[in-house]
């Protein structure tokens, strides 16, 4: 979700398309997608990997890592070294790159650092945040197992996995208990799993997954190892907060998904049905129904009569501890008839209810959830009231479309943000009084989001507050299988493909800019897509040979490599910001032909690196 220069915000999902996609640009740029292509493939084939390494540290890899990084919100975050990510954004590209293949002759993670956040219950949750070195060695790991890994896991596990959300889990929940009428759900909460992973285990599902490189298994040994900030060695458990550590657990909780799918859902029986005629033949003998829908570790086993429901509880508990030898917490854990009594699921409450002559599901926030956005919106309202600045009032706003975006597949979502809203609204009035508006300026966003709602409408330093009643239902859509980052044909539902300047990206990837700041050559390639290969100034496509760089900012001033104090030009507009005698200037603009918007930029140039404007 991104600010507007005048404080409106572009819709949640359309941001997170835009990351999905601009995570698959990164792999093309740095010409990686065939790559992990080749992989997929030959995981799907059951290859055994033996050799990974060279992938994992090859240039590209960790360009491509570097990237990643960079753009994730935690890069400004520093580990126990008290580095961030500006000190290697500083190195040239090929000092950057060897240095990192030194890293991984001899790799010696450093210690963890150990940060303590509140949980919504009130208790708190520990993450371990590595130092940058460690989080850049962990990215370029993940980036050549997830696609081994993608190969392997069950297509009903959405957690922490390209493209796949919490809605794609709501909706397969709902479309369970809708569609194939299953209405005992069984919860299992499992005690600390974090904490609690097996790492000999986990190194043995790795194996088992073809992960069989084991100079890889022995870097990845020492990075569940790593010393904790505080605590010394741990002998188990998965750091969360790790770049890895998502992708591991899923690892370890895969052989579950598995072996609660193999008892219906893909049960090898002797006779090949097709999928529909399966099941209806299978209906017939002793065999269980079961279905399996996870999240992280967070899942629920969906069931059609309670006796099945109690035999894979016991079973289920059963197999943890002697498989993964993790313990559930018989406190938390569950059987739900859905029908009676409501099941919570990902900040969501599901219950059927009856209408007409079947069941169907009808689903709100949880309490939890619903305290925990009273609270946000709260604490944000009296930030604005001591610190009245636009910034902080389109936080309250994306706050707002936030909630909205996740809770709005909830099928009352539009009662419980009632409710949040008289619980929110005497806060709102009484603390921001003085700043709103008599009469309101309504954004264009908020007549795109909401404009169809007739309410108060509420301004405060011209930025239109969103409507906290305003969230329609969305129904949700289940995950399409077809979606995939690692095929040729998946990645086409997700995004065209780039045309018109992938040569120039290409041409950057291949150029060598010797002693250059990593963060100006990678600044250079986002600024490329970014202004999608058209000169700033004339709008027209920029050509190898025919294109240059411009710092907004001179160096020589103080401008730096950021992204925002870069443009690119054609060489002629290049020319024109930085010319003084008129005949030049003269001779560029007759060569150049600009519109009025062109003029504006071409003299916005100007003045910032100290030329009169024309």
């Amino acid at each position: 979700m991104r600010n507007s220069c005048k404080g409106g915000l572009t819709d949640l999902k359309e941001s997170q398309i835009l990351k999905k996609r601009q995570l698959l640009r990164n792999n093309e740029y740095y010409t990686m997608q065939d790559v992990f292509d080749r992989l997929y493939e030959q995981s799907c084939k059951n290859f055994k990997f033996r050799n990974l390494m060279q992938y994992i540290f090859d240039e590209n890899n960790i360009l491509l890592a570097f990237r990643n990084i960079r753009k994730n919100k935690g890069s400004t975050t520093v580990g126990t070294d008290n580095v961030d990510i500006s000190q290697y954004m500083e190195m040239g590209t090929d000092k950057f790159v060897t240095y990192f293949k030194h890293e991984f002759t001899n790799y010696v993670p450093k210690s963890v650092k150990r940060v303590v956040i509140p949980k919504a219950n009130g208790k708190t949750r520990p993450l371990g945040i590595p130092c940058m070195k460690d989080r850049i060695i962990q990215q370029c790991i993940k980036q050549v197992l997830e696609p081994i890994c993608e190969a392997k896991f069950h297509q009903h596990s959405y957690g922490f996995r390209p493209n796949r959300s919490t809605n794609h889990a709501i909706a397969r929940c709902m479309k369970l208990m809708n569609k194939g009428q299953l209405h005992y759900v069984v919860d299992i909460d499992i005690k600390g799993f974090f904490d609690n992973v097996n790492h000999a285990k986990l190194k043995k599902q790795l194996w088992n997954m073809g992960i069989q490189d084991k100079k890889l298994i022995s870097i990845i040994g020492k990075i569940l190892k790593s010393e904790i900030e505080g605590e010394g060695t741990p002998t188990k458990g998965v750091p969360q907060g790790g770049i890895i550590s998502p992708l591991l657990s899923n690892v370890v909780l895969n052989e579950l998904d598995w072996w609660v799918s193999s008892q219906w859902e893909t049960y090898d029986t002797k006779h090949k049905y097709s999928c529909l005629h399966k099941y209806r033949a299978m209906k017939s003998t002793n065999l269980k129904e079961i279905w399996l829908v996870r999240y992280a570790d967070d899942f629920k086993i969906f069931c059609r009569d309670y006796k099945t429901a109690q035999r894979i509880y016991k079973a289920t508990k059963q197999w943890l501890k002697e498989r993964l030898d993790l313990d559930i917490s018989e406190e938390k854990s569950k059987i739900t008839n859905v029908r009676k009594k409501r099941t919570e699921f990902l900040g969501f409450v599901l219950k059927v209810e009856k209408k007409r002559n079947k069941y169907v599901c009808q689903s709100n926030m949880c309490d939890k959830a619903k305290k925990h956005t009273i609270n946000k919106i709260k604490s944000q309202i009296k930030v604005i009231q001591r610190n009245c600045k636009r910034m902080e009032i389109s936080k309250l706003n994306s706050i707002i479309l936030g909630s909205h975006n996740y809770y709005r597949c909830a099928t009352n979502v539009n009662l419980d943000f009632v409710e949040i809203n008289f619980l929110v609204l005497k806060t709102l009035k009484n603390r921001l009084k003085n700043h709103i508006t008599d009469k309101p300026k309504i954004s264009e966003t908020y007549k795109r989001l909401y404009g169809n709602y007739n309410g108060k409408i509420r301004t405060v330093q011209d930025i239109t507050l969103f409507p906290i009643y305003g969230c329609k239902t969305k129904p949700p859509m289940c995950f399409s299988q077809d979606i995939n980052n690692y095929t040729v044909s998946g990645r086409l539902i997700l995004h065209k493909k780039l045309g018109g300047y992938n040569h120039l990206i290409e041409h950057l990837l291949k150029s060598n800019f010797g002693n250059q700041s990593m963060e100006l050559t990678d600044n250079k390639i986002s600024l490329i897509a970014g202004q999608r290969g058209k000169c700033y100034v004339t709008n027209n496509n920029l050509e190898i040979g025919n294109m240059e760089c411009h710092h907004k900012k001179l160096k020589s001033q103080g401008g730096t490599d950021e992204y925002k104090n870069l443009v690119w030009l054609c060489y002629e507009a290049h020319k024109l910001v930085h010319c003084t005698e008129q005949e030049t200037i003269e001779k560029y603009l007759k060569q150049l032909n600009l519109d009025k918007k062109g003029l504006k930029r071409i003299d916005s140039l100007r003045r910032q690196v100290g030329n009169l404007a024309i």
